[in-house]
């Protein structure tokens, strides 16, 4: 029994040990040697028929691209498009999860619908929308001409498409916000509202001082997550427009695929791929020197 008692405890030391192995093991081979041969391959002049007969060309490919106006371009609309994606997104969901927070007849049903959108596959929902904004035969452009407006090409005109992509993406996402935020919501212990309610305290004043408190983290994370997939969304914008018209929507990760998978340059593919995971890893950063500061100063 002691025998068996003995090698029972040095398993159970050692699992800590083993675990931590494997999820060492994983990182390593599925997020950290990834991330080095693709900052690899952005020194060299890799090309997609030949990717494996390569010449080191060092920094060249990231002068070139700091040189290219378009490169800068793609990088300003990407940024518009993740503000303006995320901002709507974060409006509309916690809009939704305050709306369907409280009891009423047909929650459930209001729940379900507004979640359709999340659900939905995104090769779906461009074909729908795609059918929605088309400038002959598109519904948006029949209510608009009913309410005496001119029609418009929604993904033809520079002018429009960027907002039309934007439209579409925020929609798409901003059930993930409410599914958080309505989370949060139901954490909140009912005597704080009563204590409100005693005080005779308005809505926004309860909003303030009782609801966006306890939701405030929530809406902090789920704020990096779609800044984080905003920058790095490809489907929707490709399957819209191919990043036009006339590179209105072109935006750092439809460059990543035209300059990989059509132009053939893997190695300039790879250094704009690298400009986008420092910026993620940058925003990332900043979250969590905020959150600190915020800790901090309520500890």
């Amino acid at each position: 029994m002691s025998a068996i008692s003995a090698a029972g405890l040095r398993s159970s030391r050692r699992a800590p040990y083993v675990l931590v192995a494997a999820a060492a093991f994983y990182l390593l081979c599925l997020v950290v040697g990834p991330m080095l041969y693709e900052f690899y391959l952005s020194l060299t002049d890799a090309r997609l028929l030949n990717i494996y007969r390569n010449q080191f060309v060092g920094l060249a490919n990231y002068a070139q691209m700091m040189a290219d106006t378009r490169m800068l371009a793609a990088l300003r609309i990407t940024v518009v498009y993740t503000v303006l994606t995320v901002g709507l997104a974060l409006a509309a969901g916690v809009a939704s999860a305050l709306a369907v927070h409280g009891r009423f007849p047909g929650r459930s049903v209001g729940r379900v619908v507004l979640i359709l959108p999340w659900a939905m596959p995104s090769v779906a929902a461009a074909l729908a929308f795609t059918w929605i904004f088309n400038q002959e035969t598109g519904v948006l452009n029949r209510v608009v001409q009913t309410m005496g407006g001119t029609a418009h090409g929604w993904l033809t005109d520079p002018d429009w498409a960027l907002a039309a992509v934007i439209a579409v993406s925020a929609w798409k996402t901003f059930p993930f916000v409410m599914l958080v935020v309505l989370a949060a919501l139901q954490s909140i212990p009912e005597d704080l509202y009563e204590a409100a309610r005693l005080d005779r305290a308005d809505a926004p004043n309860t909003f303030a001082a009782v609801t966006w408190p306890h939701i405030a983290p929530a809406v902090g994370v789920v704020a990096l997550l779609l800044t984080i997939w905003a920058f790095r969304r490809f489907e929707v914008i490709w399957l819209l427009t191919e990043g036009g018209p006339l590179e209105a929507t072109n935006t750092l990760v439809v460059d990543v695929y035209r300059a990989s998978f059509i132009q053939g340059e893997i190695g300039r593919g790879a250094a704009l791929g690298v400009v986008g995971l420092v910026f993620s890893t940058l925003v990332t950063l900043v979250y969590f020197h905020v959150t600190r500061q915020r800790d901090s100063t309520h500890a």
